[in-house]
């Protein structure tokens, strides 16, 4: 295995050009565990650990533009206000350790389906800055993942960012495992509501071959909220609205039976997330709409 070790990120684009089958490391908290277990034995590694600007996050005026290697620790400390979904699924990545090294890039470079940012970044709508010495270009989350652990990403191209619209409305996340930490998703669930286009995003990890969106369920919550005036009168959600809901989601899985978890639980599990981060949002939203008719 040959040890590549670009000192830029235009020598990172040359090295990836050149081999296009090496496998970037930065973090390293899922390449190593492969190469660890030898399920892994790539030809050539290419850390990418001394490429500073991916370590440098930049917040705009309507979207933040995330560094791949950013840690999930600075995402907590940093942008709790401008991606709090993606905040509250970094506090569930393993351990202190993992969140101070891993970063989403890793995470999207994975594409596992029980990576903790991807329910986040799918309710919230990102794209994935990929980069190669032909150019540049966004990929739309929702094209991103194209199969078990694949992604759109050609053979010649890098992570360099992610680019995540500031949050407009309240954002959840949600996650079951068999403990409490150290623990891969057995499934997770992301909601995120968007008040100025009155739409609701979700994200569902670790119950399909792939990080999904429950779109039937968006749609159905979107006409309800809609219909009922929601919106503008902040009523309540009735319990029947979150029932269909719930269920939407629950039947948006595809998953499978393993040693975390079987099937039929998953989906009863993203069923009832998506009731509670729909109530837990709510009521943000709720809160959030009453305290500003009191400042007015």
């Amino acid at each position: 295995m040959d040890f590549l070790r670009p000192a830029s990120w235009e020598e990172a684009l040359a090295a990836k050009a050149a081999h296009p089958t090496a496998v970037p490391i930065a973090g390293g908290t899922d390449v190593m565990v492969e190469i660890n277990f030898d399920h892994r034995r790539p030809e050539y590694l290419l850390d990418l650990n001394r490429v500073g600007d991916l370590y440098e996050w930049e917040v705009g005026e309507d979207s933040v533009r995330l560094g791949a290697s950013v840690p999930y620790s600075r995402i907590m400390e940093h942008l709790r206000a401008e991606l709090p979904g993606l905040a509250l699924a970094s506090h569930t990545v393993a351990s202190p350790q993992i969140r101070n090294r891993g970063g989403v890039g890793g995470n999207l470079g994975t594409a596992s389906p029980a990576g903790d940012a991807h329910p986040a970044l799918l309710a919230a709508g990102a794209e994935v800055e990929a980069e190669s010495v032909r150019g540049s270009r966004r990929i739309p989350i929702d094209a991103f993942y194209t199969g078990v652990k694949r992604n759109a990403l050609a053979p010649d191209e890098l992570i360099r960012a992610v680019h995540v619209k500031k949050a407009d409305g309240p954002q959840q996340y949600s996650k079951v495992g068999t403990r409490n930490a150290m623990v891969i998703a057995v499934c997770a669930f992301g909601l995120a509501l968007h008040p100025e286009t009155r739409t609701v995003r979700t994200g569902i990890g670790s119950a399909a071959p792939t990080p999904v969106r429950a779109e039937a369920a968006e749609d159905f919550l979107d006409a309800a909220l809609e219909e009922e005036g929601f919106w503008d009168n902040g009523k309540i959600i009735t319990p029947s609205v979150a029932k269909q809901f719930a269920d939407l989601c629950a039947a948006a899985c595809n998953p499978i039976d393993d040693v975390r978890g079987t099937a039929r639980y998953r989906r009863h599990a993203v069923g009832v997330m998506a009731r509670r981060t729909l109530t837990w949002t709510w009521e943000s939203y709720r809160g959030a709409r009453r305290a500003s008719k009191g400042a007015a």
